[in-house]
C-alpha cells in the first residue's frame, strides 16, 4: 500500500515544478483558486439565480423559510422536523430577502464559510503546511458541489474545519462552533464525542456544548415547540433502508436483478428512495444497534490510547473519522451529503502530516468522484436498477467501508506504539533507578 502511494505521490508532484508547487503555496494562488472555484460555481448557478429559481434542497428550504416569515409555521416549532432546530437559521437566513433571491444568499453564506475554513487551514497564509490541505478542500468542495452548494452540509462542514482547527487554541470557540454545527445537521456530533473524550480541557468544552443546547432548548420552549425538539431523532427511528446507504446495497443489486419482492420505491413523506425487500425490516431494526456498538467500541480504543499517552491530536483526528465513518458505515439512512462528514477531518488531518493521511486523502478523492457520478449524474438510471449505476453505488459504498477500516486501523497502530513507547519509556526509568 505504501508503494503505491508513493508511486501516487511521485507522479503527482512530478507534475508540479519546484516553482509551480512554490506559487501554490502562496497567499495570492490560493486566493486566485478560491475566488476561481467560486467564480465557476457562481457561473453554473447564475441561470437560477436570474430567474429566481432554486436547485437541489433549496426548493424545500425555501418554502420552509416562506411558511415560517410569512404564515407564522415554523419547522421544529410549531410542527414536527427532520432536522434539529439550528438548522431553522441558515434556512431562515437565506429567505430574508425574499425567495427570489434564495439561490443567491445560500451561495453567498456557503462560500462565506469556505473562505474562514481556508483562511483558519493556513492560518490566514502564514502556516505553509496548510496550503496542500487547503487545495484538497477546494478540489474536494469542487467535485461534491452538487450537494456542497446545495445543502446543509455545504454549511456544517466549513464550521468543522474551523473548530478542529481553532481547537487547541480556543477551545471554547471550537465547542460553539461544533455544537452549534450540531444542532444544524447531527453528524457534528461525533465530532463533539472525540474532543470530549480526549482533550484536556474537556470539561470547558462539554460546559460550553451544555449551555449553548440549553439556550437554544430554551429558546424553543419559549416559542412553544419544547414537544418537538427531538422530533429529528423519532422521526429518523422509523425509516426504512435508504438507497444509498451502505447496508441497502445487496436489496439494490437484488432489484436490479428484478428479483421480486425487492423494489426500489419512493417515500413521499421524507421525500427519500427507499428499498424494501426480504430481510430489510429487520436489518433496519438492527442497523441503529449496531451503529452504537461501534461507536462505542471506536470510544473505548480512544480511551485507551488516551491512557496510554498516544498523541492527543492524531488520537482526536483518527478518532473523529472512525466514529463518523461508523455513523455512516453503520446508518440504514444514506445520501450524497454524507460524504462531507468524512472530508472536514480529512482535510485536517491533511494539515497535520500529508504522508500520514494522503491514503485517506486520495480514498476521499475518489469517494467524492463517485459520490457525484452516482449523483445526479446516474441518480435516475440508480432509482430504475441500471447495473452501471448500481456498480458505482457498490463501489462508493465500498471505499467508504475502507477508509473507515483505514481509520480503525490507524488508530489500532496508535494504541500499539504508545503502548511500545510507554514500556521503553518504563524500561528507561527503571534501568536508571538500578
Amino acid at each position: 500500500m505504501s508503494l503505491i502511494l508513493d508511486r501516487a505521490d511521485r507522479r503527482l508532484f512530478r507534475a508540479i515544478t519546484p516553482a509551480r508547487m512554490a506559487w501554490l503555496h502562496s497567499p495570492r494562488a490560493l486566493v486566485l483558486g478560491f475566488l476561481a472555484v467560486h467564480a465557476v460555481f457562481l457561473l453554473a448557478l447564475l441561470p437560477t439565480i436570474l430567474t429566481g429559481r432554486v436547485l437541489g434542497d433549496l426548493p424545500l428550504y425555501r418554502t420552509w423559510a416562506e411558511n415560517g416569515l410569512l404564515h407564522h409555521l415554523w419547522q421544529g416549532i410549531t410542527v414536527e422536523w427532520v432536522y434539529p432546530i439550528g438548522a431553522l437559521l441558515p434556512i431562515v437566513l437565506a429567505g430574508l430577502g425574499g425567495p427570489l433571491l434564495y439561490q443567491l444568499l445560500w451561495f453567498l453564506m456557503t462560500m462565506s464559510l469556505n473562505a474562514l475554513a481556508v483562511a483558519a487551514l493556513t492560518d490566514r497564509g502564514r502556516d505553509a503546511r496548510g496550503y496542500r490541505a487547503a487545495w484538497l478542500w477546494l478540489l474536494i468542495s469542487f467535485v461534491l458541489s452538487p450537494v456542497a452548494l446545495l445543502r446543509l452540509e455545504g454549511l456544517t462542514a466549513p464550521l468543522v474545519i474551523i473548530a478542529l482547527v481553532l481547537l487547541a487554541r480556543r477551545p471554547v470557540v471550537a465547542a460553539a462552533l461544533l455544537t452549534a454545527a450540531t444542532w444544524i445537521k447531527v453528524w457534528p456530533a461525533a465530532v463533539m464525542l472525540a474532543v470530549v473524550a480526549v482533550v484536556r480541557r474537556r470539561w470547558l468544552v462539554a460546559a460550553t456544548g451544555a449551555a449553548i443546547s440549553l439556550a437554544i432548548a430554551g429558546f424553543v420552549w419559549a416559542a412553544g415547540g419544547i414537544r418537538f425538539l427531538t422530533g429529528f431523532i423519532t422521526m429518523q427511528s422509523d425509516r426504512a433502508l435508504q438507497l444509498e446507504a451502505p447496508v441497502t446495497t445487496p436489496w439494490v443489486w437484488l432489484a436490479s436483478a428484478g428479483r421480486p419482492g425487492t423494489v426500489i420505491y419512493q417515500n413521499y413523506a421524507i421525500a427519500t428512495r427507499e428499498v424494501i425487500g426480504p430481510g430489510t425490516t429487520l436489518v433496519a431494526e438492527v442497523m441503529t444497534p449496531l451503529m452504537f456498538l461501534a461507536v462505542g467500541a471506536v470510544l473505548v480504543l480512544m480511551l485507551v490510547g488516551l491512557r496510554r499517552g498516544s498523541d492527543p491530536t492524531l488520537l482526536l483526528l483518527l478518532g473523529s473519522l472512525a466514529l463518523v465513518g461508523a455513523f455512516i458505515v453503520f446508518n440504514k439512512v444514506g445520501s450524497p451529503q454524507y460524504m462531507l462528514w468524512l472530508v472536514p477531518i480529512v482535510v485536517v488531518g491533511a494539515t497535520r502530516a500529508w504522508r500520514q493521511w494522503r491514503a485517506a486523502a486520495y480514498l476521499m478523492l475518489a469517494i467524492s468522484v463517485l459520490t457525484t457520478l452516482i449523483f445526479p449524474i446516474f441518480y435516475l438510471q440508480l432509482i430504475d436498477g441500471d447495473p452501471l449505476a448500481v456498480l458505482l453505488l457498490t463501489a462508493r459504498n465500498l471505499l467508504v467501508i475502507v477508509l473507515f477500516g483505514w481509520s480503525v486501523r490507524a488508530l489500532v497502530r496508535l494504541l500499539k506504539t504508545s503502548n511500545v513507547g510507554a514500556e521503553a519509556a518504563a524500561h528507561a526509568v527503571a534501568a536508571r533507578q538500578a
